[in-house]
């Protein structure tokens, strides 16, 4: 099982490497805008959704890498003076009873606006924007997927650390 839940964190670890570069694109994209604003007096709706589509890209698909570092919020002051066996029993519960059952309900009901936005190839948000808003609601379902793939391999991971402290 600990190999299924290796393949598992590949694959948000290879999206995570991809993601990371949208950051860097992100902040040269803004700083090609207030360049082109402040020294050329040019703007663009384009270029300003373009970054709204990295930073949307950047979160949405960074998720699963990111519940994959540990980077997800915890409170810590309840959970940290817990023993392994006890912190796997909360993990395990998170997973099963929120996490999960979230993200089925998220990508059940987003899927027909996803699935409608790309039967049209729905086009920009404003007038002279990015003609793919179909990506950016695109993204709702990867980012249901990617965590879910996630939650799957640390909820593997848990029951095997539950397992061990018996």
């Amino acid at each position: 099982m600990e190999r299924f839940a290796d393949r598992l964190d590949q694959i948000n670890r290879a999206v995570g490497g991809v993601v990371m570069w949208a950051a860097l694109a992100m902040v040269l994209v803004q700083f090609g805008i207030v360049l082109l604003r402040y020294v050329f007096g040019f703007t663009s709706i384009f270029i300003n959704e373009a970054v709204l589509y990295l930073h949307a890209s950047l979160f949405m698909l960074g998720a699963g890498y990111t519940l994959l570092m540990g980077g997800h919020v915890r409170v810590d002051i309840f959970y940290a003076p817990l023993s392994p066996q006890r912190k796997a029993m909360v993990d395990i519960f998170g997973h099963l009873a929120l996490m999960l059952p979230s993200l089925g309900i998220l990508l059940y009901y987003s899927w027909p606006s996803v699935r409608r936005a790309w039967s049209i190839l729905e086009g920009p948000i404003s007038v002279g924007g990015v003609p793919a808003s179909f990506l950016l609601k695109s993204l709702v379902s990867a980012f249901c997927v990617l965590l879910l793939v996630q939650g799957l391999s640390a909820l593997i991971r848990d029951v095997i650390r539950l397992r061990g402290a018996k």
